[in-house]
């Protein structure tokens, strides 16, 4: 039997669940009660704290320290580059902070959630659809 997916949420995830927003939260939680690992990285915990603001702090500690974190490492800073490289080759051009999170998710098998869809064009990324998103 297979270990159940570890889910990398977006930065987009993390903000709405911090906002209440869109019910991020309670899909993160049911996650967590359905046996599931939540992913954080560096480029996602630098993301949401640029967007923080003060009085925000302690909600944003919380949530980030309960995310099981994953380092990006050499092979990853490298798989990341070349995503950037082979997807802008056809045109489709990526930020660097997306192939980041793109490749820290295909290194470690974890499941992406996400609503930018078109920043994640990757064929072998493993994506978590949302309630009502099209697939």
């Amino acid at each position: 039997m297979s270990a159940m997916p570890v889910f990398l949420p977006d930065t987009n995830i993390l903000v709405d669940a911090l906002n209440g927003k869109r019910g991020r939260a309670d899909l993160l939680r049911e996650l967590i009660l359905s046996g599931h690992g939540l992913a954080c990285c560096s480029v996602t915990v630098a993301e949401v704290y640029s967007g923080m603001r003060p009085h925000e702090t302690a909600r944003t500690d919380q949530l980030v320290s309960s995310l099981d974190w994953y380092d990006i490492t050499r092979s990853i800073a490298r798989r990341a580059g070349r995503l950037r490289f082979e997807w802008g080759r056809q045109g489709i051009s990526l930020s660097l902070a997306d192939t980041l999170v793109a490749a820290t998710s295909l290194e470690y098998g974890l499941t992406l959630i996400t609503e930018n869809r078109k920043h994640f064009p990757m064929p072998e990324l493993s994506l978590h659809f949302l309630p009502g998103e099209a697939k």
